[in-house]
């Protein structure tokens, strides 16, 4: 039985996972999904790739989750799920590229600008 390490990002979440045979449990920074992410929308984001391919009772994921908010930390761990997967199984890379799985999404904070109060934001422009 291998051990198989893959890493995800987004924005500023990074999430190191380990995934090993088992039965299906998920592993958050030593505490299980449901208590890490009680929201049930976030829950099926993570199990989204192992849903897809029909193996989330085949695998059980230890996982080291640091950095954002919660939607980036599970947007990382989806991520790193379909990376540890395609890493597991070649074959299986075309049908989580075609879900949009494998991409990592680019976008982040816009820098604040000098002289203004946010990063587009200006400050009420009077005319006198």
């Amino acid at each position: 039985m291998e051990v198989v390490n893959a890493l995800g990002r987004r924005k500023r979440a990074v999430a190191r996972i380990y995934v090993s045979e088992g039965t299906g449990k998920i592993t958050i920074n030593k505490r299980d999904l449901e208590v890490y992410f009680p929201s049930s929308i976030l829950q099926y984001v993570v199990k989204q790739p192992l849903n897809k391919l029909g193996v989330a009772e085949k695998y059980d994921i230890k996982v080291n989750l640091y950095g954002g908010g919660y939607t980036g930390q599970s947007q990382a761990l989806r991520l790193a799920i379909a990376r540890a997967l395609v890493k597991m199984n070649a074959d299986d890379k075309a049908a989580l590229r075609a879900e949009g799985f494998m991409t990592r999404d680019p976008r982040s904070v816009e820098r604040k600008k000098p002289g203004r109060p946010k990063a587009r934001k200006r400050f009420q422009f009077s005319k006198r």
